[in-house]
């Protein structure tokens, strides 16, 4: 991975006139970032895109950062050990730090296995923004369910550094929520983080 470059000194930021206020008043509701984190295998990507799917549907702007999908783009030119892991998960904090300024409803569906780097995009957002959802799976059924063969490729020593594998995956200690994806349905899952953003008043604002 190439070094970042120094700071100059010479960037200064510059504030919009259009605060993001003003865009969550536009939009009708809070701004938000969910960060779901857990194994792969365990729902992360699909849970997202189904809380997505019901939130536009009801007139909300959003955004899904896919772990899958990111990595053919902005993070093309990383790999999977530590080091690059670490790197994907600060760009990806960026961004959702840039959509959250842009009054959208940012859903972000990474495997995240670091306590430290989830930490770190937390304190990038301000107070009560970041919302950790955990999407709990023993390993045994995310082996199971296996849809991309990756474990058994890992498994086979094909993969190397593979989470819940051959690298470690650091569960959340605190999230603000923690959905057990092998006993709660889809629906039942995406309804429990629905409530939960209509409880922390994210949506809907009133017009």
């Amino acid at each position: 991975m190439n070094k970042q470059p120094e700071k100059s000194a010479n960037t200064v930021w510059h504030r919009a006139t259009v605060t993001r206020q003003r865009r969550e008043q536009k939009n009708a509701h809070k701004s938000a970032v969910l960060w779901f984190t857990g194994l792969s295998g365990s729902g992360k990507s699909t849970l997202a895109h189904a809380v997505e799917e019901q939130l536009h549907q009801s007139g909300m702007n959003t955004f899904v950062l896919d772990g899958d999908n990111v990595r053919h783009g902005l993070c093309s030119d990383l790999g999977f050990s530590d080091k690059d892991r670490k790197e994907n998960i600060r760009r990806i904090s960026e961004t959702a730090k840039l959509l959250l300024e842009a009054g959208i409803i940012t859903l972000t569906a990474f495997i995240s296995p670091f306590k430290t780097e989830r930490a770190i995009a937390r304190s990038l957002m301000p107070h009560g923004d970041f919302i950790e959802i955990h999407c709990f799976c023993p390993l045994t059924v995310c082996e199971q369910r296996d849809v991309k063969g990756l474990y058994k490729k890992a498994r086979l020593g094909e993969i190397k550094e593979f989470t819940g594998i051959s690298s470690p995956y650091e569960e959340p200690e605190k999230p603000e929520l923690r959905i057990d994806t092998s006993r709660l349905t889809l629906e039942e899952s995406m309804q429990q983080v629905i409530s939960l953003l209509r409880d922390r008043n994210i949506l809907p604002l009133q017009k």
